[in-house]
């Protein structure tokens, strides 16, 4: 079963819809402690079970020179960038521990190991990201939980939309970009490898 957490209501309800049963609609602004504090509470009785599987993958896209960034646009970044992937890793990794296995996965990119411009916020959490998944790596080693970090380059998204990378000549084309399908198998070939692989990190990028 899939517990899919997100704002979209919409699009979550339709997506677990095609799920049948293994499908779970979770709204939720990962934003908020308190909703992020609910959501995980009752996931065990959602799921039947305490999850064995975190991906982590929502995130924001302030796209703005440093001088011109706020300080709104910079903590949106923070709460849904790194710290809501830090709540969830700190409400379920005990659960994994304790049962001896587990996998989480973390969805970095491109700017989690190069600067572009206006790109500091961003940046700056995807940065953060990938330190937070090494120390994870770190700490869950040997314990059956494993650790994974996947980075692709720039993937045709919502998250673009905004910035109608298509009129940019400094953006590469959507065209040019991954597809979401794309970063989709190379969660699953992570998760489906044998108990006694870990796929440390993949970096994604269009051939």
């Amino acid at each position: 079963t899939v517990a899919l957490v997100a704002r979209g209501k919409e699009a979550l309800d339709r997506i677990a819809g095609s799920l049948g049963r293994h499908g779970v609609s979770v709204p939720c602004d990962l934003s908020d402690s308190a909703a992020v504090a609910g959501v995980l509470a009752s996931l065990p009785s959602r799921l039947e079970g305490v999850p064995t599987l975190l991906v982590n993958c929502a995130g924001v896209f302030p796209f703005a020179p440093l001088h011109e960034l706020t300080d709104v646009q910079l903590s949106e970044a923070v709460a849904a960038n790194l710290i809501a992937p830090f709540r969830f890793i700190r409400g379920l990794l005990p659960g994994m521990r304790a049962a001896g296995h587990g996998h989480i996965v973390t969805i970095g990119s491109v700017a989690d190991r190069t600067v572009f411009a206006e790109n500091g916020a961003y940046a700056a959490t995807k940065f953060g990201a990938r330190a937070m998944h090494e120390v994870l790596r770190l700490e869950t080693r040997g314990s059956g939980v494993r650790a994974t970090l996947v980075s692709p380059g720039p993937t045709d998204t919502a998250m673009w939309d905004l910035l109608d990378p298509d009129t940019r000549a400094d953006l590469p084309n959507r065209d040019q970009m991954l597809h979401a399908d794309d970063v989709a198998r190379a969660v699953l070939f992570a998760v489906t490898q044998p108990p006694s692989v870990t796929i440390d990190e993949l970096r994604l990028s269009r051939s």
